[in-house]
């Protein structure tokens, strides 16, 4: 099984893909995906169909995703 990848797109939304995951509400309640391997997560707030992306963020959404280290945990 491949694991879960989720890539973070400059300008828009988080793009998860993988064979087997889920995404919860907040009370652990899975949202149905019909099957789905890649869905999109809204990061802009824009979406009507909030969780998920829409498209609505383009001219609306400015992120430059560039990746970099977390600093290290604290005690």
């Amino acid at each position: 099984m491949a694991k879960t990848k989720i890539t973070v797109n400059s300008n828009g939304s988080l793009r998860v893909e993988g064979d087997d995951f889920e995404i919860v509400d907040k009370e652990g309640n899975v949202y149905g995906l019909g099957g789905r391997t890649l869905v999109s997560i809204c990061r802009c707030g824009l979406s009507q169909n909030k969780p998920f992306c829409d498209g609505s963020h383009k001219g609306h959404f400015e992120h430059d995703a560039k990746a970099f280290d977390l600093p290290e945990r604290k005690q």
